[in-house]
């Protein structure tokens, strides 16, 4: 991109600029999470081939994040922004284009044909344009909001990052057309959370599971399952912390990894490196389902509190593992080979306390389901007071960390802590939380939660693309609605859930078939799912479902680790009432808006900084 050189005056306001932005960039990573050796912290490539690079960091003082983007090859310029589900329409963008002379820096946002138009209100600021060996570095920031109704949002959770190159010049930003445009998008959590990185023992110990010399297989999604085991006579440890390992020219392809441990009804599992959904995969695979560690792209390494410990090894725990790494390969890549995994800290000297996993949501079961053709369709499952008060120590339990979990058609998840019938700190919430990026999130904030409260979680379904409902299970096409919360001291309460009383389904399905010209398969031979399949989607069906999931008795699941409810009456409970919900926030507009620029930013980019 040949543009011409600055005045001696714009090169004296770029030095200012470069000087001040470094400082910035010191303040920034001070306040931030990240380890001292970079500014930038965080990084994800965001193409298949890692030909562009994000690199970023965020200040909470300012409710600012810093982002430094690589391109590797530059070739016309490049556009980079957010959009609700990674689409490239109604998406809040900064674009580096040239019209042949010289080359602009501008904020801009997609309208629902996809066509691009400058922003009247310039909230991306360029801080620093300089050529590097690796590439064209681009440095620039964003609020997290900007009261801008063309600008995204930037909250806790997912963010769908979009991108696009730009092959030849422009004569203006207008005549960008970003249908004929090699695009794409990444999932990534921008907001980490601003904590202190707790001291490790000095005794620390490492285990790497990883999968060894994997031939990546040629198409777009592959889930490869590995089964590995500890060794013989290990005994009882802590893991204090884990981190990934990314074979080197894989990090474009590596997108989560996830190790569970095996179930201890086992007394072997059959040695297997293959792809997940494999004929010849061992049944024993099904029941590798308790979680050690995940990571997804964009996570660092992941810490425990310094006064708890995840325990494995030992009586009463599997020796065998499975290690689970998702490729993403859109560009069916061939013969590439990858050794990728994680990597265990862990510790003799157990710690003060056992930490737990505990799940909460929904039951996986039929009775919970979404119609077809809903675009928010809102499922709710309920941890009571009346678990929590008999199953949780007098103390209470510390929330350290979570995880959600949907399958396809979640779009939303969230779980909120009631004390007394009011609504009073949300635990973990994603509002543009994809199926595509699961990973364990540390909170900001410990959540403490008391015998008598209430854990509620929620979650939103898009079934647009269906045309049966959606009934809950364990399959890919059916639906969960989970939040598998790290916590501390570990409880014998590992599972806390509820569903829809049975017999008020049935009596929904009679009021429909009632109500219906169409008969409603209500036969007691036939199955929830039969039933279901069966119901005629109107208005009626459809609030009526609303109604009795909002109204009727629930089923609450109050499980120890064996699976075994506690004592007591657990069925045709009443849904907790709840007198108060907390507001929604209101989005902060940054002090500096009436200093916005309105016009994009002239750049030079033909020499080593700017």
């Amino acid at each position: 991109m040949q543009v011409p050189g600055p005045s001696a005056r714009e090169a004296a306001s770029m030095y200012g600029t470069a000087v001040a932005v470094f400082l910035v960039i010191l303040v920034a990573a001070l306040q931030g999470s990240g380890p001292p050796e970079s500014p930038f912290p965080y990084r994800v490539p965001l193409d298949p081939e890692g030909s562009l690079e994000l690199s970023w960091n965020v200040s909470y003082t300012q409710e600012t994040v810093y982002f430094q983007l690589l391109v590797r090859e530059l070739k016309a310029g490049v556009l980079f922004g957010m959009s609700n589900r990674g689409e490239l329409e109604n998406a809040d963008l900064v674009v580096l284009w040239t019209d042949g002379d010289s080359a602009y820096f501008g904020d801009a946002w997609s309208d629902e044909q996809g066509r691009i138009h400058l922003d009247s209100q310039q909230d991306y600021q360029l801080l620093q344009a300089r050529r590097t060996p690796e590439g064209l570095c681009l440095l620039f920031k964003r609020p997290f909001g900007t009261c801008d109704p063309k600008d995204y949002l930037i909250e806790d959770g997912t963010v769908h990052l979009v991108y696009g190159v730009l092959e030849e010049p422009f004569r203006s930003l207008e005549a960008i057309n970003t249908s004929e445009l090699q695009i794409g998008l990444q999932r990534v959590q921008l907001l980490k959370p601003n904590i202190s990185i707790p001291a490790l023992p000095s005794d620390l110990l490492t285990m790497e599971i990883r999968a060894p010399d994997v031939l990546i297989p040629g198409k777009k999604t592959t889930y490869w399952c590995h089964i590995t085991k500890l060794p013989d006579g290990f005994s009882r440890h802590h893991i204090v912390m884990y981190e990934p390992i990314v074979t080197k020219g894989n990090e474009a392809l590596v997108h989560h990894m996830e190790v569970f441990q095996c179930s201890t009804q086992f007394e072997r599992v059959p040695p297997f490196s293959g792809p997940c959904d494999s004929k010849m995969k061992p049944d024993q695979l099904n029941y590798c389902r308790h979680v050690l560690a995940a990571w997804a792209l964009g996570a660092k390494a992941f810490y425990y509190p310094e006064e708890a410990g995840l325990a494995f090894g030992g009586a009463g725990s599997s020796r065998f593992l499975r290690l689970e790494v998702h490729y993403h390969n859109p560009l069916e890549i061939q013969g590439r080979r990858d050794s990728s995994g994680l990597r265990l800290y862990y510790t003799a000297t157990l710690r003060r306390f056992d930490a737990g996993i505990m799940e909460l949501g929904l039951v996986y079961t039929p009775l919970m389901a979404i119609p077809p053709q809903e675009t928010a369709f809102v499922l709710t499952g309920y941890c009571t007071d009346k678990c929590t008060q008999m199953a949780l120590p007098p103390s209470g339990i510390r929330i350290f960390a979570s995880q959600l979990h949907t399958h396809l058609t979640g779009r939303k998840v969230v779980t909120v802590l009631a004390r007394n019938g009011q609504e009073r700190e949300i635990v973990n919430r994603d509002n543009h939380y994809s199926p595509h990026f699961q990973e364990i999130r540390m909170l900001k904030k410990v959540v403490s939660v008391h015998p008598g409260d209430v854990l509620i979680t929620s979650c939103t379904y898009n079934t647009g693309d269906r045309d049966l409902a959606t009934v809950g299970g364990f399959g890919i096409l059916e639906e969960m609605c989970v939040n598998y919360v790290h916590y501390y001291p570990r409880t014998q309460l590992e599972l806390c859930k509820s569903a829809v009383d049975a017999g008020f389904l049935r009596k929904y399905f009679h009021t429909v078939n009632r109500f219906n010209a169409e008969e409603v398969c209500t036969c007691p031979q036939a199955s929830v799912p039969e039933q279901f399949a069966s119901v005629p989607w109107n208005s009626f069906s459809r609030d009526m479902l609303k109604a009795v999931y909002g109204f009727a008795p629930i089923s609450v699941h109050c499980n120890k680790s064996t699976a075994v409810r506690f004592p007591g009456e657990w069925d045709l409970q009443p849904l907790p009432k709840i007198t108060s919900k907390l507001e929604e926030p209101t989005p902060r507009c940054p002090a500096s808006r009436g200093q916005s620029p309105t016009s994009p930013t002239v750049v030079s980019i033909g020499g080593s900084g700017s």
